[in-house]
């Protein structure tokens, strides 16, 4: 199997992040995964190994919106999904990403909208 030094080197930044980075059931994890066209987020309990809410841009209605304004409403949707479950606070993982663009975008808006990381 072919793999890039692009892909091996945003592993790499993946484990030596969630080394240092675990979700409990009182701070989650707050995991995004942005592919070529699309972005999703996760709030992981890995204390249990369940995901307590997701959200992307595969969603029903955020097929007009793409890119960053796509990334703010997949933010925003998380933040209100958290909400619901009284989940106020979570540890950000942008799992080997760098924090720019779509994966900022994500995170801004879910702080705008009432998490706390």
């Amino acid at each position: 199997m072919l793999t890039s030094k692009k892909l091996l080197s945003r592993k790499r930044r993946q484990r030596s992040v969630r080394k240092r980075i675990t979700g409990s059931d009182a701070c989650p994890r707050l995991c995004v995964y942005r592919s070529s066209k699309h972005i999703y987020a996760q709030v992981i309990s890995d204390e249990r190994g369940v995901t307590l809410a997701s959200a992307s841009t595969l969603s029903k209605g955020d097929e007009e919106s793409k890119g960053v304004e796509a990334a703010k409403q997949v933010g925003r949707r998380i933040a209100e999904l958290c909400g619901a479950q009284q989940i106020s606070q979570v540890v950000f993982d942008r799992n080997g990403f760098l924090f720019h663009g779509r994966v900022k975008a994500l995170a801004e808006a879910a702080r705008e909208a009432g998490l706390v990381f």
